[in-house]
């Protein structure tokens, strides 16, 4: 076997975050994304000892897994791989792919309480960016996701199960309306062009809608009609913010140059557990709000009775957690890295009259060591990387008697657990909250002690 070659084979082992293992004679084939059971079409992209990296070509048969039919875009768009699974096998699965990562750590000893499925499989998504581009070279204009394996071309999602009407609305519409204005879309190896994104954002609880258009400088183009486009659409919530943002980045990703207000505020609302957020254009806010709900209840469970103790809320974000167990706790300190996070959570914790929360701007593995308060209980949620050890060390130090984990990425917990247990914090209780059914992903909440 060697680069290039193009081979079949049938899917074996699932791996978590959408990889697979197989065996093809007495080589172990790694390849992005399939499902246990599919055979596939695949093109080899490396070798090594005993082992070949491959890229899927082509699906030649379903897995006997593959029992739901699943949206009209599934072979093209890249977004959710297990959608044609039933969701209890899904959660099966999940929670399988999270043991055999704490097993492979040779982490032992703890009381595992399974997977909690989401409160939708469904239309859950809070949140959608969607990108311009064509299907096809030089073909109509597209708006939606990038398709499967692809760097360029872009599929217009109208019939996506994640989210609900509100959003294909919005979509489809926005589509229609830059087809007719024969606008170019920004290209990203060029860097020429003008449409570039639009991202719509829901407060699933408050019923408001955002709309944030985002485009290069390099056209002037006058957005009103845009603008009042939208506000004639038939949306089940209300329309509370339009925006345009201007980005002349050359990254591809939503960033900020200027922001212009064309209706409404630059928030939205939305309310969690019985209390209020604000949501920017760009603060982050957990995607699928009713799952949210879920593991901050998880979360609160782990953390029991926190009456009269210090809180620390490390990577603390908007400060969503932190407010959580403000109710109970003499004193919660944030710190995160995002200035403009910091601000969002000190100002969502004067809206829910929360006194004793104090949200500050700083790397967790250099400020935490600042603080001069010793905390009863530490709660960490991290981003996709975990940990840095120096922060581990430090964040050890202080010697809490119990530390809850909060994780969006296992493969990265099971490697902090060990350099947690490293300083004396052994593994109490494990549950898993699948936050992103029909995709790879899920979050996982540890509970550590002191020994």
């Amino acid at each position: 076997m060697k680069r290039r070659d193009i081979i079949e084979f049938e899917v074996g082992k699932m791996e978590f975050g959408g990889t697979s293992v197989s065996m093809l004679g007495n080589r172990e084939i790694h390849m992005k994304g399939g499902l246990t059971g599919q055979k596939v079409k695949a093109s080899v992209k490396k070798t090594r000892s005993g082992k070949a990296d491959v890229k899927m070509l082509e699906l030649l048969e379903n897995s006997p897994m593959e029992t739901v039919t699943p949206c009209k875009h599934f072979n093209a768009c890249g977004g959710c791989s297990m959608l044609s699974v039933p969701y209890e096998k899904q959660l099966e699965i999940k929670e399988k792919q999270v043991m055999d990562l704490f097993l492979n750590q040779d982490i032992f000893g703890f009381q595992f309480q399974g997977i909690e499925g989401s409160p939708q499989e469904r239309l859950y998504r809070n949140k959608m960016e969607y990108t311009f581009g064509d299907e096809v070279k030089d073909g109509p204009l597209t708006l939606g996701m990038h398709k499967k394996g692809r760097h360029i071309d872009i599929v217009t999602v109208d019939g996506c199960f994640l989210v609900d009407q509100d959003f294909i609305k919005v979509l489809t519409s926005t589509v229609e309306y830059f087809n007719e204005k024969d606008l170019p879309y920004y290209r990203g190896m060029s860097h020429k062009g003008y449409l570039r994104h639009l991202v719509v954002r829901k407060g699933v609880n408050t019923k408001e809608l955002m709309v944030n258009i985002v485009t290069s400088s390099q056209v002037d183009f006058d957005m009103t009609e845009y603008k009042e486009m939208l506000l004639s659409l038939d949306t089940d919530a209300e329309m509370a913010s339009i925006l345009h943002t201007i980005n002349d980045g050359l990254a591809d990703a939503v960033q900020c140059d200027e922001l212009r207000v064309l209706h409404g505020r630059d928030y939205i609302n939305e309310e969690l557990l019985g209390l209020k957020f604000t949501i920017s254009p760009f603060s982050f806010f957990q995607t699928n709000t009713k799952g949210a709900e879920k593991l901050y209840t998880m979360a609160r469970e782990f953390v029991g009775d926190h009456s009269d103790k210090v809180v620390f809320d490390l990577y603390s974000g908007t400060g969503t957690i932190g407010q959580v167990m403000a109710g109970a706790a003499s004193k919660v300190y944030g710190i995160e890295l995002i200035e403009e996070a910091v601000v969002a959570a000190n100002n969502n914790a004067k809206l829910n009259g929360l006194t004793n929360c104090e949200f500050v701007a700083g790397d967790v593995g250099k400020t935490v060591k600042n603080f001069k308060v010793k905390p009863d209980l530490i709660i960490v949620d991290p981003p996709r990387p975990g940990v840095h050890k120096d922060a581990i060390r430090d964040i050890a130090g202080f010697g809490a008697k119990e530390i809850v984990y909060i994780s969006c990425n296992p493969k990265t917990l099971v490697l902090d657990l060990v350099e947690f247990k490293n300083y004396g914090y052994e593994v109490e209780k494990v549950k898993c909250m699948d936050m992103f059914p029909n995709t790879p992903h899920v979050e996982t909440v540890v509970k550590l002690k002191k020994i």
